[in-house]
């Protein structure tokens, strides 16, 4: 059953055009990643679908009574009532009962007949519905996203922006709507926090619309992707990995498609240049016109657009010694009184990527600052190998003036001609008047390529990233993957972002609030490590399976491929034949024809239900 749908939607922001014609279902318990370059307008399309702003063009019908909710990137919560207060919201009914278990209580107790049978049909509704239990979920959701109880009574006006994002998130959480529609809801969670969103998901019985970067995530969650580039919504079937293979698929079978039709289009041509004004002038008049119905039909294609992405360069300029980094009791903090940790002796060697991860607020900024000789340790020291040539990028893009242009940026960085530098940051997407822009101007995203353009003039053997990938929409984030990936220097790596620790760590920093433990191994050893420590994994049955064992379903990995790929053509050729019954449906029912729409009505069932089936078919493969 559809929970929500849209069809011609389009928006208008005066003469620019967001996106144009789309359409779009959200079925009950669907789990959809929305995706694409920033600008390309996934938020907006959230604020429609959220009753925000109203659409240009196009229709939305949403199921009768369905609950959606909305997490925006920014919300904001009014009142000067304490986080705890914000919570118990999601549970006014429950509180409401509250209150009348109450008062029959105290009926009771006054002698009133019908007290008693009213207060037991109420008590137990109440028990039904989680009345005894919702202040434990309440406390489970809160320490979940990242509250400590020393918070449930900070009011609303006192929490930072980050905190009420995940205050609201919380809420709505517990709301536990038919249709749940968030926008970036891992931009303020450390990696424990998504982890525990990505498990309460698991178990949420409503649909799921995320607007993320967070490639782990998508992976996590999604059943689909919907992906919005160039004013248009394509649907691709699967988790981000999938999703990266089909997009890939699609983009060459579109290139192929696109130079087959220019070569006809070319003989045509060539045909008609030739034969017109003689003896076959009637066959080259029909051929041009058979072109001319093309194009104003619109079936002449046009070639596939290049994404816009950047190109980034990290070349060393020099190699350094093998031991890269190295700590001796080192202490780190900002006052001698209240140290934010005592550090294990730490060694990093050439060619090594160290992943420093742990929550929000315990010093892993402060750890990189001192290590690259921004903050002096409280006690001990940290030391850098011979002929380290160190690049350093910060989280909050400290190293940019706001007063300065992009430009002017580049050129404080790096002595170069004007033309050298604007085709630099042309290979970070800033073209013609963009790079006059002031640093004030920007957005998140935007200060971080300036940031990374700047690194890469630093020619350094040492990469000390903070958070590299925030804001960077997951072209760019592919793209700076690649690079670090090749990179043969040493990367000390600050991040929330799981994709990339998974693809680059060779160790694991793991660091909580006073304390820090080395593991020395991939992220996913580290992993697999932690929950035999958590007790999630049985040691004694923690075995490699045998060959046999990789068979699903009886089908060999590549059977398991062949199939799911037949699947996939099966529901895609459903779904056009289920919008095409649809068309003929509404146009049979304007014309008042009963025997067509029943016809059709029939058709459509039979379609609907083998739609479902295979869906059923292809989940099954992909668990």
């Amino acid at each position: 059953m559809s929970l929500l749908a849209a069809s011609h939607l389009s928006q208008f922001y005066g003469a620019d055009e967001v996106f144009s014609q789309l359409h779009l279902d959200i079925p009950a318990k669907a789990r959809i990643a929305l995706v694409g370059p920033n600008g390309a307008g996934k938020t907006s399309l959230l604020n429609i679908l959220a009753g925000i702003d109203v659409p240009t063009e196009g229709r939305i019908t949403k199921a009768r009574q369905a609950r959606v909710a909305y997490l925006p990137q920014r919300p904001e919560l009014a009142g000067a009532h304490t986080l705890w207060q914000e919570q118990l919201k999601a549970f006014a009914d429950l509180r409401t009962m509250e209150d009348q278990l109450a008062e029959l209580e105290q009926a009771m107790a006054d002698g009133r007949e019908t007290a008693l049978a009213d207060y037991g049909r109420l008590q137990a509704e109440f028990e039904r519905r989680g009345g005894y239990v919702y202040e434990t979920k309440i406390k489970r959701a809160l320490s979940g996203v990242g509250f400590a109880a020393a918070d449930y009574d900070a009011p609303l006006p006192r929490l930072s922006g980050g905190q009420k994002t995940r205050a609201l998130l919380c809420r709505l959480l517990l709301e536990e709507p038919d249709l749940l529609l968030l926008d970036e809801p891992t931009n303020h969670l450390d990696i424990h926090g998504v982890e525990w969103l990505e498990n309460f998901l698991k178990s949420f019985a409503g649909a799921v619309l995320a607007v993320s970067h967070d490639r782990y995530f998508i992976d996590s969650f999604a059943a689909v992707v919907w992906e919005m580039e160039a004013k248009r919504l394509q649907v691709y079937r699967g988790n981000y990995t999938a999703y990266l293979k089909q997009r890939e698929e699609r983009r060459v079978r579109l290139q192929k498609e696109f130079a087959g039709q220019q070569t006809f289009i070319a003989k045509e041509m060539d045909y008609i240049r030739k034969h017109m004004g003689s003896r076959w002038t009637a066959q080259a008049k029909g051929r041009r016109k058979k072109l001319a119905t093309m194009e104003k039909r619109g079936k002449i294609l046009t070639a596939p657009r290049p994404r816009g992405v950047m190109k980034l360069d990290m070349s060393s300029d020099a190699r350094s010694g093998d031991q890269v980094i190295a700590t001796t009791d080192l202490v780190i903090g900002y006052a001698p009184d209240k140290p934010l940790a005592a550090v294990p002796d730490l060694r990093a060697l050439r060619g090594e990527t160290a992943a420093l991860i742990g929550p929000n607020g315990v010093g892993k900024s402060t750890l990189l600052k001192t290590i690259s000789g921004d903050l002096a340790p409280l006690a001990g020291q940290a030391r850098l190998g011979a002929n380290v040539k160190l690049g350093y990028f910060a989280q909050a893009h400290e190293t940019l003036k706001a007063d300065r242009s992009i430009l002017e940026e580049i050129l404080a960085a790096k002595a170069m001609p004007i033309s050298a530098a604007r085709d630099l940051l042309g290979r970070f997407m800033f073209s013609d008047d963009d790079v006059f822009r002031p640093v004030a101007t920007l957005s998140g995203g935007e200060r971080g390529r300036v940031a990374l353009a700047k690194l890469t003039l630093q020619g350094a053997n040492l990469l000390l990233l903070d958070e590299p990938t925030n804001h960077l929409d997951m072209d760019s984030q592919e793209i700076l993957q690649a690079v670090l990936e090749g990179f043969a220097g040493t990367i000390l790596l600050v991040s929330h972002d799981r994709y990339l620790i998974d693809a680059l760590a060779t160790q694991v920093w793991d660091m909580t609030a006073g304390q820090l433990t080395v593991f020395e191994g991939s992220y996913q050893e580290f992993l697999r490590r932690r929950r035999l420590e958590e007790g999630k994994i049985d040691k004694q049955t923690d075995k490699k399976p045998a060959a046999y064992a990789d068979k699903k379903h009886g089908l060999n990995p590549y059977e398991v491929e062949q199939k799911v790929a037949q699947l996939e053509t099966k529901i895609s050729q459903l779904e056009s034949s289920l919008n095409a019954i649809g068309r003929q449906l509404s146009a049979a029912s304007a014309a008042g024809n009963a025997a067509k729409v029943g016809q059709l009505g029939a058709a459509y069932a039979r379609d609907e239900a083998e739609l479902e089936a295979a869906l059923a078919e292809w989940g099954k493969f992909l668990e």
